[in-house]
């Protein structure tokens, strides 16, 4: 099949020391000792807002960058990833049926039709498993792929050190459990995203615990847009906050003295359950010099018996914000039901189900892909 330009190793970046060393056995990641030509003190990069690079690339080159994070460790994420895999012994299947200077071409494979996100993390961990590898794609994130599509593959130079089937084998489940993943949040996003239009759609912060990062990339590469990324980057008050505060306005009021006080500036969105806080909060605004930058209209979608909703509270609502706020709708937010909210005049979405109950997209790595296509053709997922 033919392949796009090779974007070899794309993504391989020179890393800083961390003091992990080889485990006691002589084993990293199932790959023999000899195989491993980089110095036993193990590398890490933390990736704090905007880039990692080897020279000549950052993110600034991908087509979709992973969101900002001040702290958040995704190679971190990948080791931590692979090591959950190779224990203290690494992977003894491979050592016990592999060849180590066998050599092998993978090719990814697409069992069902969806959205592709997570190559740019993929050869991340290829890369981390085995510098040397070769990574090439027909697609990119974002693209569409079909069942049956062969749409990249992984391989070794012939002119370099084997171990390359070790390397494949060990990074593919690691690698495949990221893109399928993606691929879920992806595939639903760019659904969604589609549907509500003129609003736009937003992820929470239900993501799986560790991945926060890895999921909100994954909605961008579906074509939504990421809420906040966690509790420091925007104030949220929300219905707890309120009770405690004894009231939205004492919350409200709370909230920019503290921003004031301490010389900052950041969004600031309030959750409104009902018309009378909507009201509430626009009289206090009305009065007050506020940071307030949005408006959440929480749960006004009213499921009706016949699988229906009813979006009249929610128009209401922003009739009365009259755009001098930003809206958001949560709550009942679905396939069936994301297209009506979004023609009520909100600007933001949100649904903690695109990461929070995401279905994995199918995705294979196989070194015998015929084989793998007359499987998939007789199991109706190729």
């Amino acid at each position: 099949m033919a392949f796009a330009a090779s974007s070899s190793s794309s993504l391989s970046f020179p890393l800083q020391k961390s003091c992990r060393a080889y485990p006691p056995t002589g084993i990293l990641y199932g790959l023999p000792f000899t195989s491993r030509l980089r110095s036993p003190i193990r590398q890490i990069i933390r990736m704090s807002a905007t880039q990692a690079e080897r020279p000549g690339l950052s993110f600034e080159s991908l087509p979709i960058k992973p969101p900002s994070h001040p702290t958040y460790d995704l190679a971190g994420v990948i080791k931590s990833a692979l090591a959950e895999d190779a224990g203290d012994r690494g992977d003894v299947t491979c050592l016990a049926t592999i060849p180590p200077d066998m050599e092998v071409e993978a090719h990814f494979l697409a069992k069902e039709n969806g959205i592709v996100a997570g190559i740019a993390l993929a050869e991340m961990v290829f890369y981390e498993v085995d510098p040397t590898l070769k990574v090439e794609w027909s697609q990119k994130d974002g693209d569409s792929i079909h069942k049956g599509l062969q749409f990249g593959k992984v391989y070794g130079n012939s002119d370099s050190y084997a171990g390359r089937a070790h390397s494949i084998v060990i990074a593919e489940r690691v690698v495949l459990n990221f893109m399928q993943r993606m691929s879920g949040v992806a595939t639903l996003t760019r659904a969604m995203a589609d549907l509500a239009s003129p609003a736009c759609i937003l992820e929470t912060r239900k993501t799986a615990p560790g991945l926060r990062l890895v999921d909100k990339w994954a909605v961008l590469i579906g074509g939504g847009k990421n809420h906040r990324m966690g509790l420091f980057d925007m104030v949220m008050i929300k219905d707890n906050h309120i009770s405690i505060a004894g009231g939205i306005t004492n919350a409200l009021e709370s909230v920019d003295l503290y921003l004031q006080q301490r010389n900052l500036q950041m969004e600031v969105e309030v959750e409104t359950r009902t018309i009378e806080e909507v009201n509430q909060v626009l009289d206090y605004a009305s009065r007050t010099k506020t940071s307030l930058t949005r408006i959440m209209l929480d749960n006004m979608v009213v499921p009706l018996s016949n699988g229906d909703v009813d979006v009249s509270m929610l128009e209401q609502a922003v009739n009365l914000i009259k755009r001098r706020f930003e809206t958001e709708a949560s709550g009942n937010v679905t396939l069936e039901t994301v297209h009506k909210i979004g023609q009520t005049g909100v600007d933001y979405i949100s649904s903690g189900a695109l990461t929070h109950s995401v279905k994995a997209l199918d995705i294979s790595l196989k070194i015998d892909t015929e084989l793998a296509l007359q499987v998939g053709r007789r199991t109706k997922r190729a």
